[in-house]
């Protein structure tokens, strides 16, 4: 019994260490910046990945349906927050793309997601 509870115990160690490292299945590397703002509230987030393929919340989607899916979503689109997850190897003209089909559906709270710089990476 006691080897099944150290079992047990260190998975529950490993979950709680990488969990909130997972904070979206979809890889995207977003730039880093100096300022970043933690996320503490659930919210709506668009993804852009290096193909360029866009999702909302995991889920793939098409960016002509993108401001119609969130409107139907929220009771209040003028307040509701979208948070936009970019690779930062994706041209600027998809990200504008993005951004605009948002504010076409009365989307005017957008925050772009980005990195805290590391200090290695400001000494270069």
């Amino acid at each position: 019994m006691v080897p099944f509870i150290d079992v047990v115990l260190v998975l529950l160690i490993i979950f709680m260490i990488t969990a909130p490292i997972l904070q979206s299945g979809i890889e995207v590397d977003v730039p880093k910046t100096k300022t970043v703002k933690e996320l503490t509230e659930v919210r709506m987030v668009v993804t852009i990945d290096r193909a360029q393929r866009i999702y909302l919340n995991d889920k793939a989607i098409n960016i002509h349906d993108i401001g119609q899916t969130i409107s139907s979503q929220s009771p209040d689109v003028a307040k509701q927050t979208v948070y936009v997850r970019c690779d930062e190897s994706v041209p600027f003209g998809s990200w504008a793309t993005v951004v605009d089909s948002l504010r076409q559906a009365g989307i005017v709270n957008i925050s772009v997601v980005t990195q805290p710089l590391s200090e290695r990476s400001q000494i270069k």
